[in-house]
């Protein structure tokens, strides 16, 4: 009784397991730990996000309002907003919109429209970047099950393999190679539900931060349009 109990316990599994099936959950381990680095380097990222964008919002307001621009732009490029996503995608436009000011443009060339743009491409590898090592958690939540259905079938054929060698037939002499084999699914679902839980939370916040960026690309081209026709009225009051 005692030797069928070590049989069923987690070592007495390993210790007779094939290659195959050991395999398979050496390569799930990988897998887990491949997945929760990642979830932990997310979510690191994403908090420093959130706190340096609040910090970057509370100080580029009322330096746009008092039309600080050059200050503003010197405020989204500090270090202390490295990892914000509102920063880089103020500091592009804010930057574009300043350029274009100072050069000579033909009169039908659209500053407004030029900053956009500058916005959207940054807003777009903004977004790009946030949603690195997301790929690798899908991927790992869709094939770890799999993976370990693979070593279950492969446990399954050493069972039966071992029951013809010894020619004893019957579910008792099946069920410890059964009970191994299954340890194999069983780990690949451990793998992948949280994989999957962590995938869409981090989805989430990337579009929680991409609604961010629209909303303050959306405040500063509002802010380069009042801008123009602020800098355009008072060159027609000097005529």
């Amino acid at each position: 009784m005692e030797g069928m109990n070590s049989n069923f316990s987690l070592l007495g599994m390993w210790a007779t397991m094939n290659w195959v099936a050991k395999g398979v959950v050496v390569v799930l381990a990988l897998m887990s730990i491949w997945s929760l680095t990642i979830a932990i380097e997310r979510l690191i990222r994403f908090q420093r996000a959130k706190r340096e964008s609040l910090g970057v919002a509370l100080g580029v307001t009322p330096l746009l309002k008092q039309h600080k621009l050059e200050e503003a732009i010197t405020l989204t490029a500090d270090k202390r907003y490295r990892h914000s996503h509102l920063a880089r995608v103020l500091r592009a436009g804010l930057t574009e919109f300043q350029y274009e000011s100072t050069q000579t443009l033909p009169d039908d060339f659209d500053i407004v429209a030029s900053g956009q743009r500058a916005i959207e491409r940054e807003s777009l590898m903004t977004t790009a970047e946030m949603k690195k090592g997301l790929g690798n958690l899908a991927t790992i939540s869709t094939t770890a099950p799999f993976v370990g259905l693979f070593g279950t079938v492969a446990g399954i054929i050493h069972a039966f393999q071992g029951m013809a060698i010894s020619g004893s037939g019957g579910l008792g002499a099946v069920s410890a190679g059964i009970a191994e084999a299954l340890v194999t699914t069983a780990f690949g679902l451990f793998v992948a539900i949280p994989a999957v839980w962590l995938y869409n939370y981090f989805l989430n916040k990337v579009e929680r931060f991409q609604v961010e960026m629209s909303n303050s690309s959306s405040q500063l081209i509002d802010y380069f349009i009042k801008n123009e026709a602020r800098v355009r009225a008072g060159a027609a009051t000097v005529r």
